[in-house]
């Protein structure tokens, strides 16, 4: 079995590039050339059933997440320090009420409440949660105003958040892609030439 090449994805541009929405999902998905996350393994955590609170991790840090884009496949994953800077620059950016279903539609009253970079898994309050901290996880708390959405939560339909954002270390596939476009180009226009 070959091993899949290991990306680590990056913020390169802060004014472009992190997380602009939150996801509320059952499975995980990627849409290029944006990269939608979501931890497969983290169930979203009902706190609070009369106050429709739930929290979750948003991100954890190097964990190697699958991806398939047309017959690349390979892994994604994210350090520590990028974890703590997606987070930073999501609350800098003022995005705490940008959330969408399953990637495919805006909705509104899901607002985040808390958010938190774990320090010290031991003493985290994620730990009130459950959660299993290892360190360096960002911990989303989030209130569900939204009827539709709170139901569907409670009924196991959306089980994690996943992320929505941009970031650095697709470049080399990118460019593979765009490269390809160009040959097949270049190959119609020789052919077109030669009729």
């Amino acid at each position: 079995m070959e091993k899949l090449q290991n990306i680590e994805l990056t913020i390169g541009d802060e004014t472009e590039d992190g997380v602009f929405a939150i996801s509320l999902v059952e499975r995980p998905a990627i849409e290029h050339p944006f990269i939608h996350l979501s931890k497969e393994e983290i169930k979203l955590k009902v706190i609070d059933e009369d106050k429709r609170i739930v929290v979750g991790f948003a991100l954890v840090p190097d964990k190697k997440i699958y991806r398939r884009i047309k017959d690349k496949e390979f892994n994604v994953f994210f350090s520590k320090d990028t974890v703590r800077q997606i987070s930073e620059l999501y609350m800098k950016n003022l995005n705490l009420n940008k959330f969408t279903v399953e990637h495919e539609k805006n909705v509104t009253g899901v607002n985040v409440i808390e958010s938190w970079v774990v320090e010290d898994p031991k003493n985290d309050k994620s730990n009130l949660y459950n959660l299993e901290p290892k360190g360096g996880e960002w911990v989303m708390m989030s209130k569900i105003y939204n009827d539709d959405v709170w139901n569907e939560v409670k009924q196991g339909t959306y089980k994690g958040y996943s992320i929505e954002g941009k970031f650095d270390g697709l470049q080399d596939l990118e460019m593979s892609e765009d490269n390809e476009r160009e040959e097949t180009i270049e190959a119609i226009k020789d052919f077109l030439k030669s009729i």
